[in-house]
């Protein structure tokens, strides 16, 4: 009788979450649809960030940007999407079910995947992996997705400066790229190339992870990128391949100052029992400094202590 009844649950619950994400989809669509004639005179991305399907207003974002550069059928990778529930293109899959990758570790991927969204419609393709940036290339290949993309989303909770690092330049039209804002925005700093990094692993406060705002935007530059500004919440950045960047002329006239990207807005530290315990920036750092850090300012990659620093994040 139990089994039964835990059955009846979780299709229900299935159910439910089906209906509710059809409804957002259809809200989100109206909605965005409405935004696109205000488009050609927004300034920052902060004037059209919305939620359908993403963490936070990353739907938006992209609607502008694909809208903008004139997009249709978007193709794209995503590193780094759970279950598909928050994603950042779950709503560009949803509403063009175009060709595209998503790629996670998470257990029982597809299956999980699979109760979200039809992943039958379209050309979604589904790689249950943990990336490194040993296999990120061979990954991209197998799905014959290693360039001329429209949308790359990197969110992978820490080696994330190494994986891009071995992306090819100009993959996508638009790029985006987690970073850690905790890292502040002076130091061009990323934690080791560790392949098997596990964020709350590595330690238990989830505050050392990825790279730095600067380090990122300097890779990106090598990449052949622009960047044009990042998620209110300040973890995701976003680029422009520089041949088109000139279509964003008024983003990039209008970027604020760095450290204004880098302020501590997602209070998601944890203490040594798992629970939330709203750390500053500064006692962040404390809580980290005897962790390894690398300097991607120059190709010496000199490896540092965070206290040995501290002081000049």
């Amino acid at each position: 009788m139990i089994n039964i009844k835990e059955k009846i649950y979780f299709f229900l619950n299935s159910l439910l979450k089906r209906n509710d994400a059809h409804t957002r989809y259809m809200l989100g669509s109206i909605f965005l649809n409405q935004a696109k004639k205000d488009y050609h005179l927004v300034k920052n991305l902060d004037q059209v960030e919305y939620k359908v399907f993403s963490q936070t207003g990353e739907d938006g974002i992209l609607n502008y940007l694909i809208s903008t550069l004139n997009i249709s059928n978007c193709k794209f990778v995503e590193i780094g999407v759970g279950e598909y529930l928050e994603a950042n293109t779950r709503y560009i899959y949803e509403n063009s079910f175009s060709e595209g990758l998503i790629i996670d570790i998470e257990k029982n991927f597809k299956k999980k995947v699979s109760k979200n969204i039809h992943p039958w419609k379209g050309l979604l393709y589904l790689e249950n992996i943990q990336i490194k940036s040993t296999n990120i290339d061979e990954t991209l290949n197998k799905y014959n997705l290693n360039n001329n993309l429209d949308v790359f989303s990197v969110d992978i909770d820490g080696i994330d400066y190494w994986v891009i690092n071995e992306l090819k330049s100009h993959i996508s039209k638009i790029f985006v790229a987690e970073y850690n804002p905790t890292f502040g925005h002076n130091l061009e700093i990323t934690v080791p190339n560790d392949e098997n990094f596990s964020r709350f692993q590595s330690h238990y406060s989830g505050c050392y992870y990825g790279a730095s705002l600067k380090a990122i935007i300097g890779l990106m530059d090598k990449k052949g990128y622009d960047f044009i500004g990042t998620n209110k919440l300040n973890f995701n950045a976003f680029f422009i391949t520089k041949n088109l960047s000139e279509k964003f002329i008024k983003l990039r006239n209008n970027l604020k100052d760095m450290a204004s990207y880098t302020s501590i807005k997602i209070r998601d530290s944890k203490n040594i029992n798992g629970k939330l315990n709203f750390l500053n920036q500064i006692d962040r750092l404390k809580l980290i400094e005897d962790k390894e850090i690398i300097d991607v300012s120059n190709s010496k990659h000199k490896k540092f202590k965070i206290k040995e620093i501290i002081s000049k994040i």
